[in-house]
């Protein structure tokens, strides 16, 4: 039995898997983010760290919203590198990207849909009675005037 080669795409596959071993998709808070609207001396990227471990110095409990927001669309972000996989054996760079991008867009909005939806462990009547003192009616916890949910984002970064 004879094989004949009528396209050698090689190096294009080299080529992909090499840039798919090379990135990362990080979600989170960059720090870089824009800062808040508001005074306060505390970045998106600290509070969202405060508000997702808790300080018991400050009584604010835990509401874990990052990590639970990424596992509960884990198989589909797995889907998507396992089509960057094949993307990168097909000798496809686009394809990757493109992988990738999907996979950090779909943890990114689960991470966003945490924030929203919960469930938490409810605001105290305290920092209920704050926030209506300024105007805002929202009981949800991590979510009074958006700008935690909205700095979650995703970043495909070079190793």
């Amino acid at each position: 039995m004879s094989m004949t080669v009528t396209a050698d795409r090689l190096a294009q596959v080299l080529a992909s898997m090499a840039e798919l071993v090379k990135k990362d998709v990080l979600v989170g808070i960059p720090d870089s983010a824009p800062e808040r609207k508001e005074d306060t001396p505390l970045s998106n990227a600290q509070i969202g760290y405060i508000l997702d471990n808790g300080s018991p110095a400050a009584n604010i409990p835990a509401r874990p919203f990052l990590v639970p927001g990424v596992q509960n669309v884990q198989d589909e972000i797995l889907d998507e590198f396992r089509g960057g996989a094949k993307a990168a054996l097909d000798g496809n760079p686009a394809g990757v990207e493109r992988s990738m991008v999907r996979a950090g867009l779909k943890a990114q909005n689960s991470v966003r849909a945490k924030i929203q939806d919960g469930p938490f462990v409810p605001l105290a009547p305290y920092t209920l009675a704050e926030r209506k003192k300024r105007g805002r009616t929202g009981e949800k916890p991590l979510l009074d005037t958006g700008q935690l949910r909205n700095s979650v984002t995703y970043v495909i970064r070079k190793k």
